[in-house]
């Protein structure tokens, strides 16, 4: 007993010597990033989803086309038959028409019962000839409906795989775009990522989420040197793409913002304040257009953590900034159809 004791407390000394090396503010920064690693995961699971959602249901309408036009080319071989058939009756008709005039001129110096028979006769089978004429019409009339039906299908499927693959096309360099986007920014904001920065692509857009500590002090809209060192690098790389619009989005926790005679009545206002501020800085000696941006304030009504908690109202303190890339290509080619 005592041999398999004592290797085993040695090991719960080494393992409790490891752990305390990690300190707590690195143990949550971690956490947090593990987090935000999940959450960027299953976002790009569900735009995943979404996009294979729409490519199957193009797929869908193809398939069902393709088979309309299957059946449309079953209808019109037969109709093709059918008129085959019919001319070959005509044909006899005429045949045997030919015969009966031809027995009608032997005969008519004959019998006048036996000529008045063959007259009645003949009369019938010209009758009959008109009838199978005008099904005969009639037949070539639906079969060339049949065709322009057929051209009209064939034509619209071609116009939905071509629509198919100019949006996947256009689908796929939407989704270029962002991860570019994102990548200058993650290389522009690199000193500054799990630092109170995080940055994540989602629904075609970047986001971009600074905590309060980097930007602000407590109830205040001032931000510090270090704050605005992370805006203007952001603010260089997007001035170098100018197709971008960009949101800035004030987010702050549930406690009542009582700051006593300030001219801020509660948080709407604190997150509003905070979000112009923002869009002040980025527009200081750069070159970026103001309609570019928008100012939005959230209060404390988009919270990432529904915990009541300090951890959760720290985590829901932040400021986002959100780039949408120029989509109107892709809504051009959606509205086209």
């Amino acid at each position: 007993m005592k041999k398999t004791t004592i290797p085993s407390l040695a090991c719960i000394i080494l393992l409790l010597s490891a752990i305390s090396c990690v300190s707590p503010k690195k143990y949550r920064e971690l956490q947090i990033t593990s987090r935000q690693n999940m959450m960027d995961r299953d976002e790009f699971k569900a735009e995943n989803i979404r996009l294979q959602m729409l490519n199957r249901e193009l797929d869908n309408n193809a398939s069902a086309l393709e088979n309309e036009i299957k059946e449309m080319k079953y209808r019109l071989s037969t109709a093709e038959s059918e008129r085959n058939r019919a001319r070959e009756d005509l044909s006899i008709v005429e045949s045997r028409l030919n015969d009966m005039q031809n027995a009608h001129q032997d005969l008519i110096r004959g019998n006048v019962n036996e000529t008045k028979k063959l007259l009645a006769e003949l009369i019938s089978t010209q009758e009959n000839l008109r009838q199978k004429e005008n099904i005969l019409r009639e037949l070539e009339t639906s079969l060339d409906l049949k065709k322009i039906s057929l051209d009209e299908l064939t034509y619209e499927l071609e116009k939905r795989n071509a629509r198919m693959a100019e949006l996947e096309k256009i689908l796929d360099a939407q989704k270029k775009l962002v991860q570019d986007l994102k990548g200058k920014v993650s290389e522009a904001l690199l000193g500054f990522e799990n630092n109170g920065l995080s940055i994540a692509a989602r629904d075609g857009k970047v986001y971009v989420s600074l905590d309060e500590k980097l930007l602000f002090r407590s109830a205040s809209w001032d931000i510090d040197a270090n704050g605005r060192k992370a805006l203007r690098n952001l603010a260089e790389v997007l001035e170098r793409n100018p197709g971008i619009q960009i949101t800035i989005e004030g987010h702050t926790d549930n406690v009542p913002y009582n700051p006593g005679n300030s001219q801020l009545k509660d948080n709407w206002d604190l997150s509003v304040k905070r979000a112009t501020t923002v869009v002040r800085v980025l527009l200081e000696g750069s070159r970026i257009r103001p309609e570019r941006l928008t100012a939005a304030g959230k209060g404390e009504y988009a919270p990432l953590d529904l915990n009541n908690t300090p951890e959760a109202r720290q985590k829901n303190r932040r400021t986002e900034i959100i780039l949408t890339p120029d989509l109107t290509e892709l809504y051009k080619l959606i509205n086209k159809y």
